[in-house]
């Protein structure tokens, strides 16, 4: 299935053209029919025969983006200058920037921000360690952690190559959340190293969030963490996906009618976000539930590919142990969730699933079946993706997760502040609303983290690991 133009392939030509009648519509019909997407045209400069346009179109993907430039370059009168890739235009330099909060102007500011007077900071919390966070960025910091094993749909490509996803990952938590987030690139992926690493930097820090580590090691590592921190240890690929998921599946199921602890979820994938949702679905009410991994069913007594996190699975799901592959075990299945790789699952896998099927399909970059493959078959279509209805995202999550952990200066997340954010996020789609093609709000809603931030920092409280009121968050939030 053809894949469609996007921003994240956002293509700006600087083109010398011929000024006379007729250029530019050639050269965007000539975009047009390449099945280039037509943003901005701008007037750069204008001279007696030539005229120098900014023209910027999206693209499917790399290579079309370069079919589109070869097509406008072969018209006659037009000369393409240069192309710029505005996706590497926004990462130049890095995405993000440490400022100070009070100017220094003076020599009094100086004396106060640094020597001499930030010796008796110093010295009161010596005296009081949890003065800390009063009085440092601790009240407001995340580090985001990662070894670069499991990023995105890229896989291990490196601590050094993670780093634009960590950065973007600390741009969401300040534009939504108004948190001060890290990224912080490990150059080891020994779980003991990490460990150590994570335990070592900690204090700087009001929350640690985890993220793009390979299963089944980062089970381990947020599990050792947890035990040693007394801030909160959160792997979002594994607990961010987990609550959304949960948020997305409780409204869909309101549109098809069907209810949690009666339908049939066969899953795909069963690394760090697959194993996390089942717990978080088996939590919820969900009992009949499949989880598949490259080998198949996971079943009580499988031989093979199993790991500790999968004999949890494997005792507390597929009731009737099924054994065999991800395409039988979908025939009459209510609910397909998909954390695996593209294009795993066929149109027939889909056909063969009963009545109003909910589809998530959320492997990225590309889903495990593209949503135009299945359009009729599909009651209720979601994936990770932008640019189709239904995004299941964890930026609906992560922000307001920390947020309200960091207001009530929370020693851990536990399982009662995830099932308050999930049940949050889905009560901010109201009854009215609720529709085939809007399950889960919008990311850019600013009321989802303010809801998911009160909902956690209750729950911080009424199951006794919050320190302190949740006083100024609005302030924070600013």
């Amino acid at each position: 299935m053809e894949l469609l133009p996007s921003a994240s392939h956002s293509i700006t030509m600087r083109c010398e053209i011929q000024n006379r009648p007729g250029m530019l519509g050639r050269i965007t019909s000539a975009i047009g029919e390449e099945g280039g997407d037509i943003g901005a045209v701008d007037i750069v400069s204008v001279s007696k025969g030539v005229m120098l346009r900014d023209i910027t179109f999206n693209a499917r993907d790399e290579a079309h983006g370069r079919q589109v430039v070869e097509r406008v370059k072969g018209l006659p009168g037009v000369r393409v200058v240069h192309t710029s890739d505005r996706t590497f235009l926004l990462h130049l330099g890095g995405k993000i920037e440490v400022r100070g909060k009070s100017p220094i102007k003076t020599r009094d500011d100086l004396s106060m921000a640094y020597t001499p007077g930030v010796a008796r900071v110093c010295r009161a919390i010596a005296e009081d360690p949890s003065k800390a966070f009063a009085l440092t960025i601790k009240r407001n910091a995340v580090a985001v952690v990662t070894d670069g094993s499991a990023v995105l749909g890229l896989g291990n490509i490196g601590h050094q190559a993670a780093q634009p996803v960590m950065e973007g990952k600390a741009m969401i938590f300040k534009e939504f959340g108004g948190v001060d987030a890290f990224p912080i690139c490990l150059a080891t992926q020994d779980p003991d190293e990490i460990v150590e690493t994570v335990e070592r930097i900690a204090p700087v820090f009001g929350g640690i969030n985890l993220e793009d580590i390979a299963a089944p090691r980062c089970f381990e590592v947020e599990e050792r963490l947890r035990e040693r921190l007394d801030i909160p240890v959160f792997h979002d690929d594994q607990h961010g996906t987990a609550v959304v998921v949960l948020a997305s599946l409780l409204n869909a199921l309101k549109v098809v009618g069907k209810d949690l602890d009666k339908v049939r979820v066969v899953m795909m994938g069963a690394g760090a976000a697959g194993i996390a949702t089942t717990r978080m679905l088996r939590a919820a009410g969900a009992w009949n539930i499949v989880v598949c991994d490259s080998v198949g069913a996971i079943y009580s007594g499988r031989p093979e590919r199993m790991n500790p996190a999968k004999n949890w699975v494997a005792e507390q799901t597929n009731p009737g142990q099924f054994r065999g592959s991800v395409h039988q075990a979908l025939a009459g299945a209510d609910v397909f969730i998909g954390v695996s790789v593209p294009g795993i699952i066929a149109v027939d896998d889909i056909r063969s699933m009963a009545r109003d099927p909910v589809v998530f399909a959320m492997a990225n970059p590309w889903p495990e079946i593209q949503p135009e493959a299945v359009a009729g078959l599909v009651r209720v279509m979601a994936t990770g993706r932008s640019d189709y209805p239904n995004q299941i995202n964890n930026s609906l999550v992560f922000p307001g997760m920390f947020r309200g952990a960091l207001d009530v200066q929370a020693r851990t997340i536990n399982e009662a502040m995830k099932m308050a954010a999930a049940r949050a996020i889905a009560d901010m789609v109201g009854e009215d609303e609720l529709s085939e093609e809007y399950i889960v709000p919008s990311m850019f809603n600013r009321r989802v983290v303010e809801s998911v931030s009160a909902a956690v920092a209750e729950a911080a409280h009424r199951t006794g690991v919050a320190r302190r009121q949740r006083a100024g968050a609005e302030a924070a939030l600013a």
